[in-house]
């Protein structure tokens, strides 16, 4: 996840036991867990480092996008006032935070956006979307870092609150839906850059 490997590293089972320092059993374990999360995949010589595509990208995006309209529209429709007080809270953590801190900036945006997932109150829902973004941060690049990014995304997540306060679950949906395939658009931008996004 941290992108020590390089994508299409072989991952063989005897150099990792060496590497790490323990037996090849739990190492088959992870790695067997690895392949279920899609972050590695079968290579030449057994499993290797997931490589990356722009199809891919639009592929996380395609499903991710749908899942987080819908996780909007649930939160508007199911959120209590716990829930809104979650998310003002987030906003107001983001509000504070240094869009020049890549880590904060990103930490305190994932939380925005658990607390609409949480609100959905739905956990099958949530467990995918949570799957969705391991996929998004196994790139190693954040779409936060583009100009101007930032402030849409304050700006989204204001309204978006407002949507879910009043129950708006046709707008929540749709400014979800816009805000993941802006990011989608920016993602696609950060790899044609380069192998790093």
């Amino acid at each position: 996840m941290a992108g020590s490997i390089p994508p299409g590293t072989p991952l063989l089972e005897a150099d990792l036991a060496n590497r790490y320092g323990m037996s090849r059993t739990p190492i088959r374990e992870a790695l067997r867990r690895l392949e279920q999360d899609g972050l590695v995949e079968p290579g030449r010589r057994g499993l290797q480092v997931r490589t990356r595509s722009p199809q891919e990208i639009l592929n996380i995006y395609e499903v991710r996008i749908e899942l987080e309209g819908t996780a909007a529209h649930l939160a508007a429709e199911r959120r209590t006032e716990l829930d809104l007080a979650r998310l003002e809270a987030a906003l107001a953590a983001m509000k504070a935070a240094s869009p020049d801190d890549v880590d904060e900036a990103m930490s305190v945006n994932q939380a925005f956006q658990e607390a609409v997932w949480e609100a959905s109150h739905n956990r099958s829902l949530i467990e995918l979307l949570h799957r969705l973004h391991a996929h998004i941060n196994s790139y190693h690049v954040t779409t936060l870092t583009t100009p101007g990014r930032w402030s849409d995304v304050l700006a989204d997540y204001e309204r978006l609150l407002v949507l879910l306060r009043v129950q708006d679950v046709t707008g929540a949906r749709q400014l979800a839906e816009a805000h993941m395939t802006a990011a989608r658009d920016l993602r696609l931008q950060l790899y044609a850059a380069g192998p790093t996004a």
